[in-house]
Protein backbone atom coordinates (compact mmCIF):
# COMPACT_ATOMS: atom_id res chain seq x y z
CA UNK A 1 0.00 0.00 0.00
CA UNK A 2 1.25 3.47 -0.90
CA UNK A 3 0.71 6.81 0.78
CA UNK A 4 -0.55 9.53 -1.58
CA UNK A 5 0.02 13.00 -0.07
CA UNK A 6 -1.73 15.70 -2.09
CA UNK A 7 0.41 18.77 -1.52
CA UNK A 8 0.17 22.38 -2.59
CA UNK A 9 2.99 22.97 -5.06
CA UNK A 10 4.66 25.74 -3.06
CA UNK A 11 8.15 26.24 -1.66
CA UNK A 12 7.41 24.76 1.78
CA UNK A 13 5.94 21.55 0.45
CA UNK A 14 8.78 21.10 -2.03
CA UNK A 15 11.28 21.62 0.80
CA UNK A 16 9.63 18.84 2.80
CA UNK A 17 9.55 16.51 -0.20
CA UNK A 18 13.19 17.19 -1.00
CA UNK A 19 14.26 16.26 2.53
CA UNK A 20 12.14 13.11 2.82
CA UNK A 21 14.08 10.07 4.01
CA UNK A 22 14.60 7.12 1.68
CA UNK A 23 12.01 5.17 3.68
CA UNK A 24 9.42 7.89 3.04
CA UNK A 25 10.38 8.25 -0.62
CA UNK A 26 9.89 4.51 -1.16
CA UNK A 27 6.38 4.62 0.29
CA UNK A 28 4.82 7.78 -1.17
CA UNK A 29 3.26 8.67 -4.51
CA UNK A 30 3.06 12.47 -4.18
CA UNK A 31 0.57 14.66 -6.01
CA UNK A 32 1.53 18.31 -6.39
CA UNK A 33 -1.24 20.85 -7.06
CA UNK A 34 -0.16 24.00 -8.85
CA UNK A 35 -1.59 26.92 -6.85
CA UNK A 36 -2.66 30.02 -8.82
CA UNK A 37 -0.55 33.04 -7.88
CA UNK A 38 -0.93 36.18 -9.95
CA UNK A 39 2.02 37.82 -8.19
CA UNK A 40 4.43 35.47 -9.98
CA UNK A 41 5.50 36.45 -13.48
CA UNK A 42 5.72 32.82 -14.59
CA UNK A 43 4.00 30.51 -12.15
CA UNK A 44 4.74 27.34 -14.08
CA UNK A 45 8.47 27.97 -14.40
CA UNK A 46 8.65 28.72 -10.67
CA UNK A 47 6.90 25.41 -9.97
CA UNK A 48 9.28 23.54 -12.28
CA UNK A 49 12.32 25.22 -10.71
CA UNK A 50 11.17 24.04 -7.28
CA UNK A 51 10.69 20.54 -8.68
CA UNK A 52 14.17 20.47 -10.24
CA UNK A 53 15.74 21.57 -6.95
CA UNK A 54 13.81 19.36 -4.56
CA UNK A 55 12.16 16.31 -6.17
CA UNK A 56 14.28 13.27 -5.24
CA UNK A 57 16.04 11.41 -8.04
CA UNK A 58 13.89 8.69 -9.54
CA UNK A 59 10.61 9.96 -8.08
CA UNK A 60 7.64 10.37 -10.42
CA UNK A 61 5.76 13.57 -9.66
CA UNK A 62 2.01 13.53 -10.22
CA UNK A 63 1.08 17.09 -11.20
CA UNK A 64 -2.40 18.61 -11.01
CA UNK A 65 -2.97 21.77 -13.07
CA UNK A 66 -6.73 21.66 -12.47
CA UNK A 67 -6.89 24.97 -10.59
CA UNK A 68 -5.41 26.85 -13.56
CA UNK A 69 -7.41 28.12 -16.53
CA UNK A 70 -6.73 26.34 -19.79
CA UNK A 71 -5.21 29.28 -21.60
CA UNK A 72 -1.83 30.30 -22.92
CA UNK A 73 0.24 31.19 -19.90
CA UNK A 74 2.41 33.79 -21.61
CA UNK A 75 1.97 35.56 -24.93
CA UNK A 76 3.47 33.45 -27.68
CA UNK A 77 3.49 30.19 -25.73
CA UNK A 78 1.92 27.19 -27.42
CA UNK A 79 -0.35 24.97 -25.37
CA UNK A 80 -1.93 25.09 -21.94
CA UNK A 81 -0.57 24.45 -18.45
CA UNK A 82 -0.31 20.64 -18.67
CA UNK A 83 1.79 20.74 -21.84
CA UNK A 84 3.95 23.60 -20.57
CA UNK A 85 4.72 21.83 -17.30
CA UNK A 86 5.26 18.49 -19.00
CA UNK A 87 7.81 19.94 -21.42
CA UNK A 88 9.56 21.99 -18.75
CA UNK A 89 9.89 19.10 -16.31
CA UNK A 90 11.20 16.85 -19.07
CA UNK A 91 13.92 19.38 -19.85
CA UNK A 92 14.85 19.31 -16.15
CA UNK A 93 14.90 15.51 -15.96
CA UNK A 94 11.82 15.22 -13.73
CA UNK A 95 9.36 12.42 -14.49
CA UNK A 96 5.73 13.57 -14.53
CA UNK A 97 2.35 11.91 -14.33
CA UNK A 98 -0.43 14.37 -15.33
CA UNK A 99 -3.78 14.58 -13.51
CA UNK A 100 -7.02 14.77 -15.47
CA UNK A 101 -10.75 14.77 -14.71
CA UNK A 102 -13.83 13.44 -16.46
CA UNK A 103 -14.98 17.04 -16.88
CA UNK A 104 -11.84 18.29 -18.65
CA UNK A 105 -12.14 19.76 -22.13
CA UNK A 106 -10.97 17.78 -25.15
CA UNK A 107 -8.06 20.20 -25.55
CA UNK A 108 -6.92 19.64 -21.95
CA UNK A 109 -7.28 15.86 -22.32
CA UNK A 110 -5.26 15.96 -25.53
CA UNK A 111 -2.44 17.64 -23.61
CA UNK A 112 -2.65 14.93 -20.94
CA UNK A 113 -2.30 12.34 -23.70
CA UNK A 114 0.77 14.11 -25.11
CA UNK A 115 2.49 14.48 -21.74
CA UNK A 116 1.72 10.88 -20.75
CA UNK A 117 3.16 9.64 -24.04
CA UNK A 118 6.31 11.72 -23.58
CA UNK A 119 6.97 10.78 -19.94
CA UNK A 120 5.83 7.12 -20.09
CA UNK A 121 4.33 7.07 -16.59
CA UNK A 122 0.65 7.07 -17.44
CA UNK A 123 -1.74 9.52 -15.80
CA UNK A 124 -3.98 10.03 -12.78
CA UNK A 125 -7.76 10.32 -12.99
CA UNK A 126 -9.00 12.49 -10.12
CA UNK A 127 -12.65 11.97 -9.21
CA UNK A 128 -14.43 14.21 -6.68
CA UNK A 129 -17.13 12.81 -4.38
CA UNK A 130 -17.75 15.82 -2.09
CA UNK A 131 -21.38 16.97 -2.14
CA UNK A 132 -20.57 20.43 -3.52
CA UNK A 133 -18.13 19.23 -6.21
CA UNK A 134 -19.30 15.72 -6.96
CA UNK A 135 -18.41 14.23 -10.34
CA UNK A 136 -20.86 11.95 -12.13
CA UNK A 137 -19.46 8.47 -12.77
CA UNK A 138 -19.21 7.89 -16.53
CA UNK A 139 -21.01 5.04 -18.22
CA UNK A 140 -19.17 2.52 -20.39
CA UNK A 141 -19.40 4.61 -23.56
CA UNK A 142 -18.26 7.80 -21.84
CA UNK A 143 -15.32 5.99 -20.26
CA UNK A 144 -14.28 4.49 -23.58
CA UNK A 145 -14.35 7.96 -25.12
CA UNK A 146 -12.32 9.38 -22.22
CA UNK A 147 -9.68 6.65 -22.43
CA UNK A 148 -9.49 7.02 -26.19
CA UNK A 149 -8.85 10.77 -25.84
CA UNK A 150 -6.03 10.39 -23.31
CA UNK A 151 -4.72 7.39 -25.31
CA UNK A 152 -4.26 5.25 -22.21
CA UNK A 153 -5.60 1.96 -20.89
CA UNK A 154 -7.03 1.79 -17.35
CA UNK A 155 -3.97 -0.26 -16.33
CA UNK A 156 -1.87 2.86 -17.04
CA UNK A 157 -4.02 5.17 -14.91
CA UNK A 158 -4.16 5.80 -11.15
CA UNK A 159 -7.67 6.47 -9.84
CA UNK A 160 -7.71 9.15 -7.11
CA UNK A 161 -11.07 9.34 -5.32
CA UNK A 162 -11.14 12.74 -3.60
CA UNK A 163 -13.72 13.09 -0.81
CA UNK A 164 -12.69 16.71 -0.13
CA UNK A 165 -12.93 18.40 3.28
CA UNK A 166 -14.03 16.33 6.28
CA UNK A 167 -15.27 18.90 8.78
CA UNK A 168 -16.68 16.61 11.48
CA UNK A 169 -17.50 13.02 12.36
CA UNK A 170 -21.05 13.70 11.20
CA UNK A 171 -20.04 14.87 7.72
CA UNK A 172 -17.57 11.99 7.54
CA UNK A 173 -20.45 9.49 7.58
CA UNK A 174 -22.08 11.17 4.58
CA UNK A 175 -18.83 11.38 2.66
CA UNK A 176 -18.14 7.68 3.20
CA UNK A 177 -21.37 6.78 1.42
CA UNK A 178 -20.30 8.82 -1.61
CA UNK A 179 -16.84 7.22 -1.70
CA UNK A 180 -18.28 3.70 -1.50
CA UNK A 181 -20.73 4.47 -4.31
CA UNK A 182 -17.93 5.72 -6.56
CA UNK A 183 -15.68 2.75 -5.77
CA UNK A 184 -18.55 0.43 -6.67
CA UNK A 185 -19.16 2.26 -9.93
CA UNK A 186 -15.54 2.81 -10.99
CA UNK A 187 -14.29 -0.67 -10.10
CA UNK A 188 -15.58 -1.91 -13.46
CA UNK A 189 -12.24 -0.85 -14.91
CA UNK A 190 -8.83 -2.33 -13.95
CA UNK A 191 -7.02 0.78 -12.70
CA UNK A 192 -3.29 0.62 -12.02
CA UNK A 193 -3.70 1.95 -8.47
CA UNK A 194 -6.70 3.24 -6.51
CA UNK A 195 -6.45 5.83 -3.74
CA UNK A 196 -9.08 7.30 -1.41
CA UNK A 197 -8.13 10.76 -0.16
CA UNK A 198 -9.70 13.41 2.06
CA UNK A 199 -8.56 16.36 4.14
CA UNK A 200 -9.59 17.39 7.65
CA UNK A 201 -7.32 20.29 8.53
CA UNK A 202 -9.29 23.54 9.12
CA UNK A 203 -9.40 26.39 6.62
CA UNK A 204 -6.99 28.50 8.68
CA UNK A 205 -5.75 29.12 12.22
CA UNK A 206 -8.20 31.91 13.00
CA UNK A 207 -9.90 31.24 16.32
CA UNK A 208 -7.27 28.87 17.67
CA UNK A 209 -6.20 29.79 21.23
CA UNK A 210 -2.71 31.25 21.48
CA UNK A 211 0.10 29.89 23.58
CA UNK A 212 -1.20 26.31 23.89
CA UNK A 213 -1.61 23.17 21.80
CA UNK A 214 -5.10 22.47 20.44
CA UNK A 215 -6.08 19.01 19.24
CA UNK A 216 -7.72 18.60 15.81
CA UNK A 217 -9.00 15.13 14.97
CA UNK A 218 -7.66 13.62 11.76
CA UNK A 219 -11.10 12.80 10.41
CA UNK A 220 -9.57 12.09 6.99
CA UNK A 221 -7.70 9.09 8.45
CA UNK A 222 -10.92 7.86 10.10
CA UNK A 223 -12.79 8.20 6.80
CA UNK A 224 -10.23 6.04 5.00
CA UNK A 225 -10.31 3.37 7.71
CA UNK A 226 -14.11 3.16 7.60
CA UNK A 227 -14.06 2.93 3.80
CA UNK A 228 -11.57 0.06 4.03
CA UNK A 229 -13.78 -1.75 6.55
CA UNK A 230 -16.88 -1.42 4.35
CA UNK A 231 -15.47 -1.70 0.84
CA UNK A 232 -15.38 -5.30 -0.40
CA UNK A 233 -12.88 -4.70 -3.16
CA UNK A 234 -9.07 -4.42 -2.98
CA UNK A 235 -7.82 -2.08 -0.29
CA UNK A 236 -7.20 1.41 -1.69
CA UNK A 237 -4.10 3.47 -0.95
CA UNK A 238 -4.38 6.20 1.67
CA UNK A 239 -4.33 9.84 0.61
CA UNK A 240 -4.57 13.13 2.49
CA UNK A 241 -3.66 16.79 2.08
CA UNK A 242 -0.78 16.88 4.53
CA UNK A 243 -1.21 19.63 7.12
CA UNK A 244 -3.21 21.96 4.86
CA UNK A 245 -6.86 22.57 4.03
CA UNK A 246 -7.77 20.48 0.98
CA UNK A 247 -9.29 23.18 -1.20
CA UNK A 248 -7.59 26.06 -2.99
CA UNK A 249 -7.85 29.27 -0.96
CA UNK A 250 -7.18 32.92 -1.87
CA UNK A 251 -3.60 33.95 -1.29
CA UNK A 252 -3.15 35.03 2.32
CA UNK A 253 -1.73 38.44 3.09
CA UNK A 254 0.31 39.56 6.06
CA UNK A 255 2.59 37.58 8.35
CA UNK A 256 1.24 34.51 10.14
CA UNK A 257 1.58 34.11 13.88
CA UNK A 258 4.19 31.51 14.86
CA UNK A 259 2.53 28.13 14.44
CA UNK A 260 3.15 24.43 14.02
CA UNK A 261 0.70 21.80 12.76
CA UNK A 262 2.12 18.71 14.44
CA UNK A 263 0.79 15.24 13.64
CA UNK A 264 0.41 12.96 16.65
CA UNK A 265 -1.49 9.69 16.27
CA UNK A 266 -5.12 10.30 15.33
CA UNK A 267 -4.83 14.07 15.87
CA UNK A 268 -2.92 17.15 14.91
CA UNK A 269 -1.63 19.19 17.83
CA UNK A 270 -1.85 22.76 16.59
CA UNK A 271 0.44 25.26 18.30
CA UNK A 272 -0.26 28.95 17.63
CA UNK A 273 1.64 31.55 19.62
CA UNK A 274 1.10 35.31 19.89
CA UNK A 275 3.64 37.61 18.31
CA UNK A 276 5.25 39.25 21.36
CA UNK A 277 8.95 39.33 20.45
CA UNK A 278 10.86 40.83 17.56
CA UNK A 279 10.95 38.98 14.28
CA UNK A 280 9.64 35.44 14.66
CA UNK A 281 11.46 34.76 17.93
CA UNK A 282 8.22 33.56 19.53
CA UNK A 283 8.67 30.42 17.45
CA UNK A 284 11.72 29.58 19.60
CA UNK A 285 9.40 29.50 22.61
CA UNK A 286 6.85 27.43 20.70
CA UNK A 287 9.54 24.91 19.75
CA UNK A 288 10.75 24.62 23.33
CA UNK A 289 7.21 23.97 24.53
CA UNK A 290 6.66 21.38 21.78
CA UNK A 291 9.88 19.51 22.49
CA UNK A 292 9.09 19.43 26.23
CA UNK A 293 5.47 18.33 25.69
CA UNK A 294 3.99 14.81 25.62
CA UNK A 295 3.49 15.31 21.88
CA UNK A 296 7.22 15.15 21.11
CA UNK A 297 7.90 11.61 19.78
CA UNK A 298 10.21 9.10 21.40
CA UNK A 299 12.35 9.21 18.27
CA UNK A 300 12.77 12.96 18.78
CA UNK A 301 14.78 14.87 16.21
CA UNK A 302 15.47 11.63 14.31
CA UNK A 303 11.78 11.39 13.32
CA UNK A 304 12.21 13.64 10.27
CA UNK A 305 14.16 16.50 8.78
CA UNK A 306 11.45 18.83 10.08
CA UNK A 307 11.85 17.51 13.62
CA UNK A 308 15.58 18.20 13.41
CA UNK A 309 14.83 21.83 12.61
CA UNK A 310 12.33 22.06 15.48
CA UNK A 311 14.89 20.64 17.90
CA UNK A 312 17.43 23.20 16.70
CA UNK A 313 14.92 26.00 17.34
CA UNK A 314 14.15 24.63 20.80
CA UNK A 315 17.87 24.69 21.64
CA UNK A 316 18.37 28.11 20.01
CA UNK A 317 20.91 26.63 17.62
CA UNK A 318 19.41 28.57 14.74
CA UNK A 319 20.02 32.26 14.32
CA UNK A 320 16.50 32.72 12.93
CA UNK A 321 13.33 30.80 13.69
CA UNK A 322 12.12 30.74 10.10
CA UNK A 323 8.76 31.94 8.80
CA UNK A 324 5.56 30.62 7.27
CA UNK A 325 7.30 28.70 4.48
CA UNK A 326 9.71 26.98 6.84
CA UNK A 327 7.04 26.15 9.43
CA UNK A 328 4.85 24.58 6.76
CA UNK A 329 7.84 22.63 5.45
CA UNK A 330 8.81 21.32 8.89
CA UNK A 331 5.23 20.34 9.75
CA UNK A 332 4.79 18.63 6.38
CA UNK A 333 8.09 16.79 6.77
CA UNK A 334 7.02 15.47 10.16
CA UNK A 335 3.58 14.52 8.82
CA UNK A 336 4.99 12.56 5.86
CA UNK A 337 7.33 10.63 8.15
CA UNK A 338 4.70 9.85 10.79
CA UNK A 339 1.98 8.74 8.37
CA UNK A 340 4.40 6.63 6.37
CA UNK A 341 5.73 4.89 9.45
CA UNK A 342 2.20 4.20 10.77
CA UNK A 343 1.12 2.73 7.44
CA UNK A 344 4.18 0.46 7.29
CA UNK A 345 3.91 -0.66 10.91
CA UNK A 346 0.15 -1.02 11.32
CA UNK A 347 -1.51 -0.68 7.92
CA UNK A 348 -3.39 2.37 9.27
CA UNK A 349 -2.57 6.06 8.80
Amino acid sequence: MAYVPILKGKAGEFLALGHASQEVQDQIRPVMEIVPDFDLRDLLETFCDHAMEHVPNGMVLTVDCGALPFVRVLEGDVGGPVLRVGESLMQRGIAMRPVFRCTDSDDALAEVAGVAAAHHHGACLRFATAADLSDVPPDNRQMRDLLRTVRLAPEEIDLLVDAGPVRSARTRKTLIEGVIDVLNSMSRWPWRDVCVAAGAFPVNLTGFPRGVATAVVREDASLWQEVVERWRGPQPDFGDFGVMYPRMLPKSRGTPDPNMRYTKGTEWQVFVYPRLRTGNDDFFILSQDLVNSPHWPATGAATSWGDERLAECAQRKRRKAGGGTEWRAWGTSHHLAVVTSHLVATGCP
